[in-house]
Order: C-alpha cells, then sequence, then structure tokens
C-alpha cells in the first residue's frame, strides 16, 4: 500500500475515546528574579542606574506598584526558556491590626497578574499561560502540597496552553532581590537575583490522546502500516507510528479549524511544542511528530522502542508541552 494512502486510511479508521481532563502539574524554576518597585517620583529618572539600586532601609510597600521579571530555567526538570513576568501591587493586607498593613479577613502581600511565557530550549515558543491573584497568601486547596505560599487562578492561555485553566502556588528556593526601579533592568542578568519555583495545576482544554481501532490504541508497525496485536506485537528497539489528537500548534502556522494539507501537497506541518512518549515510564525516542495529512487535529507520531522493554503488556504514555493524556497498553514481545 502506498503510505501516502496508508496515512489517511489509518487516519480516518481511528476514534477517539471520550475522557475527563488528565491531572497536570507543571514544575517551573525561575532564577535571576528581580523585583522592580516603583518608589521614584520622577518617572525621567527610571531605569537610569546601571549599579544595584537596593530599596533605602524601611520603606513602606503598602500602595507600590511593582514588576517582577524571572527567567525560565527548566519545567518539569526538562530545560527550557521564557520568563515569568508580575505585575504587582502592594496592599500587605493583613488579618490583624499592623500597622501601614491593609485589615482584611486574610493575610497577603499584594494583588498579582502574571504572565507565564514558555518557550523550549532553543527558544521555540510554546505559549503563554496568565494567572492572576494574591502573592505571599496561603496555597489554595488542592493545589500542590510543595507549593508554600500565593494563591492565583489561571485565567487563559495561548499557543499550547490556549484556554487553560488550573491555579497556581509558588515554592520559594531563594527570595527575590527587591531593587528601586532606578535600576537599569538590561543589567538584570549581570547583577543576578533569587530563584523561585512555581507550581501550576493545569485543566487543560484539549490533551493529547492515542486514537483507537477496532483492534485497540492505534499503534502501528512503521514497516509495514499494520496494526500492534497480541498476534503481531511490537518488538524492543522496533520503530512504532501511533495517530494521536490534541498535540496543538504546528509550523509552519495553519489556520485554526483547517485539515493538515493532504499528501498530495508535499508539506509537513511538524507540531510546534516538545512531544514526549514513554514506554514502561521510560523515555521513547521520538522520530517525528505531525499533522495528518488531510484530517483536522489528528497527528503522526513515530517512536522507537527503547532496548530492554520487558515482554508482555506495556504502558504507553504520551505528553506535548508537558500535558500528559491518557495512558494506553500496547504488546510487546
Amino acid at each position: 500500500m502506498n503510505w501516502k494512502v496508508a496515512l489517511v486510511v489509518i487516519g480516518c479508521a481511528a476514534t477517539l475515546a471520550a475522557q475527563t481532563p488528565p491531572v497536570t502539574i507543571l514544575e517551573v524554576v525561575t532564577e535571576n528574579v528581580v523585583i522592580y518597585v516603583n518608589d521614584v517620583a520622577d518617572p525621567s529618572k527610571m531605569a537610569t542606574s546601571a549599579g544595584i539600586v537596593p530599596l533605602p532601609s524601611g520603606l513602606p510597600l503598602t500602595f507600590k506598584p511593582s514588576l517582577g521579571i524571572r527567567d525560565m530555567v527548566s519545567v518539569n526538570g526538562k530545560p527550557a526558556k521564557g520568563s515569568v513576568i508580575t505585575r504587582h501591587f502592594f496592599g500587605s493586607f493583613s488579618a490583624g491590626y499592623t500597622a501601614t498593613r491593609a485589615i482584611a479577613d486574610f493575610s497577603a502581600g499584594g494583588a498579582t497578574d502574571t504572565y507565564i511565557v514558555v518557550q523550549q530550549s532553543d527558544g521555540t515558543d510554546v505559549g503563554i499561560i496568565t494567572a492572576t491573584g494574591f502573592c505571599g497568601m496561603a496555597i489554595p486547596p488542592g493545589a500542590p502540597p510543595k507549593a508554600t505560599q500565593s494563591n492565583w487562578s489561571i485565567t487563559g492561555g495561548t499557543g499550547a496552553f490556549l484556554g487553560m485553566r488550573g491555579q497556581v502556588g509558588v515554592f520559594t528556593m531563594a527570595s527575590a532581590r527587591y531593587v528601586s526601579m532606578l535600576e537599569d533592568p538590561a543589567n538584570r542578568r549581570v547583577h543576578g537575583g533569587g530563584k523561585q519555583t512555581f507550581m501550576l495545576h493545569l485543566i487543560p482544554m484539549t490533551w493529547p490522546e492515542v486514537a483507537l481501532i477496532s483492534t485497540g490504541p492505534a499503534v502501528f508497525h512503521a514497516s509495514d502500516f499494520s496494526p500492534v496485536t497480541a498476534d503481531k506485537p511490537a518488538r524492543a528497539g522496533e520503530q512504532l507510528m501511533m495517530s494521536v489528537s490534541g498535540l496543538g500548534p504546528v509550523k509552519p502556522n495553519l489556520d485554526p479549524g483547517k485539515p493538515f494539507p493532504p499528501p498530495a501537497e508535499t508539506k509537513i506541518h511538524a507540531v510546534n511544542s516538545p512531544v514526549e512518549v514513554t514506554v514502561n515510564g521510560k523515555a521513547a525516542q521520538v522520530v517525528n511528530a505531525i499533522g495528518w495529512p488531510g484530517m483536522n487535529n489528528v497527528y503522526r507520531v513515530d517512536f522507537v522502542v527503547p532496548d530492554g522493554t520487558a515482554a508482555g503488556m506495556a504502558t504507553l504514555g504520551l505528553s506535548v508541552a508537558w500535558i500528559n493524556g491518557p495512558e494506553v497498553k500496547i504488546p510487546v514481545r
């Protein structure tokens, strides 16, 4: 069978099982954390000092705005780039009477709008996650317990995180450096700053999912496009291909809702976000992840079964942009 025809046949034969959104936790580690506090009466003097400009000792922060800038270094232990930007207004809320702090029924440092700009380690844009809430407040109920403070609601996202919802807590590894807005932010990495980890509990609108066909998961032998079944199981070291959904944006970009170009146009649309495949929890080599020609929201992922995979029913995991999909089982001999 011609491989282009096989792609369309296999893609059309696959269907998807209804699933509830998977639980997704992102541990985002940042460094060079600097909080620029607006203590400058003359705006023309902002960002004019090349050196470090600490805040004056004893300066009251209540009602002062600030801008926090952080460099992203990893997501779930994998190298990444990007930034976490916070626009903060010091309300300094207190559940008990404290001079210069706003009396309230809770304690917090102030209200914050947050922009989490996520990139792959090579600088490829993955998407932005937006959140809003309070810094220095107790973590929200149900948040990952590793978080120690802050209560933010995820309000949306772009790219791979389109329509994202969820909540955020902060685990402070080393406190941020608080400085005057006199300090030039162009030198932030030169002067350095603290480290912070953000724990994101995501509820995605879409997620990666292996399609189903009459014989089980839509996983095929790459050599002849035949399904992986108990009668014809996979082998360690073999390249397999699978039909999946929910891998999100591709490059070059495609109009939302449009099917991927048919094979005759010989145009390949690669998945923009990092795609990971595991077999029995061990990382598998991902050969390619592309839009399935002629299909809408159907993708082809080729991967190699890791050497040493034990015979029997193996657990196949799939993730995109660090968002895990439901696991499936495939036979391995």
